[in-house]
């Protein structure tokens, strides 16, 4: 007797109606990304269960183990209320990856992303998914530009100011017209996210600009005013980078298929280290090296060698440092005891870049060539292996 796949989920649902007859199917589940949020995840799931009465939802929380006991929380919560989950990230970082990781993690038909710190407004969902189930609409999102909304009990117009900048530079770059692309509250439904789920670059903090970036169809969108709030407790998930992951996740959608945008990365700050290399060589040929009588009657070649030994470690550690806070933020180190560990295995690894760049330049320098053009020739062939070897055994990922 063959029994088809319909019959299966016929005779599932039939069952789960036996055990609990009064349960409604799941409508919405609202994603909810977190660092450090403890004290706001009972008071949020009391404001969803307000705003979302007569809804089947679910609350997942993407938590980036957080120190503050995030993480249990949620999981102390999800034992008295099976609408409650969690997924504790570990070794992963990132709004927008940890957005999408959410968004697929549910069963749900339709999906909304928000802040878990009280700044968006939950009473906004109801019409957000009515909007969507009605079928005219691909996307719903709260603006904080829109007509009618509000930022004044935000108290901070620096951000103001820098988050409209961003919106008209979003909206030139994506050629998507909306009055706040950089919106972190949002509605869709769940297939149109997975449908390009593997082509988005959870770069950055944006979710909804790369969602709004990388569909082939344009998205019907419904705008919705949003009076943001000030954060409720805890701190903000958006650090001193945050312009930089702007910039980052703009370039992954411009450029990022053309040039792999952590290599790209990696490469620029391999830019910089170019020119800290020149000027710490330079400081020591001409200022540290200039009174040879100091130093004894070295030749020309061995005070070169030495001096872009020094420049070249030097270079090497700058390197490390931007690396660390700029190009792999998601794995960032913390703490005085990873720092030292990790510049020492950063040290290791490109031990074999380092011995490239400084024995091609000397090579070079011995016939002749010119010091700059050394240093530079000397540092691009040991850039490849710099970045492989570094992101394997210090950061961890390619």
């Amino acid at each position: 007797m063959n029994i088809s796949t319909t019959d299966l989920a016929q005779a599932s649902e039939a069952a789960i109606r036996a055990v609990s007859p009064q349960a409604k199917p799941l409508e919405l589940a609202v994603v909810l990304p977190t660092y450090n949020e403890r004290k706001n995840i009972a008071t949020m799931i009391e404001r969803l269960d307000k705003a979302l009465a007569g809804i089947a939802w679910e609350a997942i929380y993407v938590d980036d183990n957080s120190p503050d006991g995030t993480s249990d929380e949620a999981r102390r919560l999800s034992l008295v209320d099976p609408r409650v989950r969690c997924i504790q990230r570990i070794g992963r970082r990132g709004l927008a990856s940890a957005a999408i990781e959410g968004m697929c993690s549910t069963a749900a038909p339709v999906v909304a992303v928000m802040d878990a710190d009280h700044q968006h407004d939950p009473a906004l969902l109801p019409g957000m998914l009515a909007a969507i189930t009605s079928g005219e609409y691909d996307l719903a999102y709260a603006s904080r530009f829109a007509e009618g909304a509000s930022t004044e009990a935000w108290g901070r117009p620096d951000r103001v100011k820098a988050s409209g900048l961003a919106n008209r530079i979003a909206n030139k770059v994506t050629g998507v017209e909306l009055t706040d692309p950089m919106s972190g509250f949002f509605m869709l439904r769940t297939q149109t996210l997975r449908a390009d789920a593997h082509r988005l670059s959870g770069v950055g903090f944006k979710i909804l600009l790369d969602i709004l970036a990388t569909v082939d169809t344009p998205l019907r969108v419904k705008e919705f005013p949003l009076n943001f709030a000030a954060r409720a407790e805890g701190e903000s998930k958006l650090d001193q980078t945050v312009v930089f992951e702007f910039l980052v996740g703009l370039y992954d959608k411009w450029l990022g298929r053309i040039i792999p945008t952590r290599f790209a990365l990696f490469g620029t700050v391999g830019a910089m280290g170019v020119v800290v290399q020149l000027a710490v060589l330079w400081v020591m040929l001409h200022i540290v090296f200039g009174e040879r009588f100091v130093y004894g009657n070295w030749s020309e070649s061995t005070t070169f060698n030495i001096s872009n030994t020094i420049a070249a470690l030097v270079a090497m550690t700058f390197n490390f440092v931007l690396n660390n806070e700029l190009t792999y933020s998601d794995k960032r180190l913390r703490g005085f005891a990873p720092l030292m560990r990790g510049w020492a295995q950063f040290a290791l690894t490109c031990s074999l870049g380092l011995l490239t760049n400084i024995g091609s330049a000397a090579v070079l320098k011995t016939i002749g060539v010119h010091d700059v053009l050394a240093v530079i020739t000397g540092v691009l062939l040991a850039s490849v292996f710099n970045f492989a070897l570094s992101s394997k055994f210090v950061w961890g990922k390619y």
